[in-house]
């Protein structure tokens, strides 16, 4: 780890989701160095502190402009995140690898974005394997829960009461884990409806595992299940629980095999620097 002192870094927050981001054109972090790299700098209080780490790398194909590896916290490899794919596409612009609109590639597929200074607009995949009103008992309740993939796997669950009551680190370990949700697990999102066209939720995040201030693929499920059972209509506000709010975009019907779904919020620069050695102990 020490050969990469001095190595220069970006962090970025979006929606209070933060990333460090590297520009790795050059190849210097190889795919293998890549989740003790995650693990070691994404530590709070002891490192730069982070919800995960993306590498921005040269395009594998001629659709697009470049390509990621996103690490979560624990060095586990995602394959689409929501806030960090907004993050990607800005620092792409602002370190001159692409101009927008442009495209670049994740293991969830081809990601188009659109950049308007700190404003991002982000295209996601379409969304596969909706699965609404799965019965599921935890802690002796039954609970009622639904599925989506949105680039990664996220359980909803519509909470009746104060949001802030919810035990989203409780459950939400258990859910993330749930026999019914292996081998890959999944994210879960609490979610409480504030109007035809405005949600709420909190998000237990998978690879983090814990809860974060916000989630773009989370926002989006969230989004998407809710309209899929006729609580609102697009477009959806998505408060998150740090406060900024995220909108979703999409065609109204999910029955539709040509789905497109965007996400839009900020994409924020907080600081550049260079790596030390002890940030790597």
């Amino acid at each position: 780890m020490k050969r990469f002192e001095g190595l220069v870094f970006t962090k970025m927050s979006a929606s209070g989701n933060d990333f460090i981001l590297i520009n790795n054109f050059d190849g210097k972090i190889s795919p293998e160095d890549g989740p003790l790299l995650a693990q070691k700098l994404c530590r709070r209080a002891v490192s730069v502190g982070a919800d995960g780490l993306i590498l921005i790398e040269p395009p594998l194909s001629a659709k697009a402009q470049f390509s990621w590896r996103f690490y979560n916290a624990d060095g586990s490899e995602a394959e689409m995140c929501g806030n960090g794919g907004r993050c990607a596409a800005r620092f792409a612009v602002i370190e001159g690898l692409a101009q927008s609109p442009l495209a670049f590639e994740t293991k969830a597929g081809l990601i188009r974005a659109e950049v308007f200074d700190r404003v991002v607009n982000i295209q996601l995949t379409t969304p596969k394997d909706l699965s609404l009103d799965i019965p599921i008992e935890i802690e002796g309740k039954q609970l009622s829960v639904s599925y989506i993939n949105t680039g990664v796997p996220h359980v909803v669950l519509f909470w009746e009461g104060p949001l802030k009551e919810a035990p989203v680190k409780e459950w939400g370990r258990i859910l993330r884990f749930h026999p019914k949700f292996t081998p890959e697990g999944t994210n879960v999102n609490f979610v409480a409806v504030l109007g035809p066209q405005k949600i709420t939720l909190r998000t237990y995040e998978r690879g983090v595992e814990d809860e974060t201030l916000a989630c773009g693929t989370g926002a989006t499920a969230a989004a998407l299940i809710s309209a899929a059972k006729g609580l609102v209509n697009p477009p959806v506000k998505v408060v998150t629980a740090g406060g900024e709010e995220l909108i979703v975009h999409f065609t109204p019907h999910l029955s539709e095999p040509h789905t497109r779904v965007y996400l839009e919020g900020e994409a924020r620069v907080i600081y550049r620097a260079t790596l030390s050695s002890e940030a790597l102990l």
